[in-house]
């Protein structure tokens, strides 16, 4: 019984370990940088990126966008922020990992 138990807190720590890592280690805030609070990683191909820039521009949020692949800024500022995919949106401080319009609208408060 007390293997179970173990295996399930190391599957628990394995599948939240970015959430736990982010708790100790919070990423830098590269949204404060720039006076929208909002901004974008993402690429020209990605269809998840263009829900994204649709969200924004349906409900007037103004936005910086960095193409990883092209702006060295924007990927080295998505490395630091350890993006693991796209697209990455920083509102306020807050890191948010794929396209979620309903955190998103909590995040903006919309």
């Amino acid at each position: 019984m007390k293997k179970y138990l173990l295996v399930l807190i190391a599957l628990g720590i394995f599948f939240n370990w970015n959430k736990l890592r982010d708790e100790f280690s919070p990423p830098p805030d590269f949204s404060a940088q720039h006076p929208e609070g909002v901004v974008l990683y993402a690429t020209d191909w990605c269809g998840y990126c263009k829900k994204t820039r649709e969200f924004f521009k349906q409900h007037n949020v103004a936005f910086v966008e960095y193409d990883i692949e092209k702006s060295t800024e924007g990927k080295a500022q998505y490395d630091q922020l350890r993006g693991s995919g796209i697209p990455l949106i920083v509102i306020r401080g807050e890191v948010l990992r794929g396209y979620d319009p309903n955190a998103m609208k909590a995040l903006l408060k919309l």
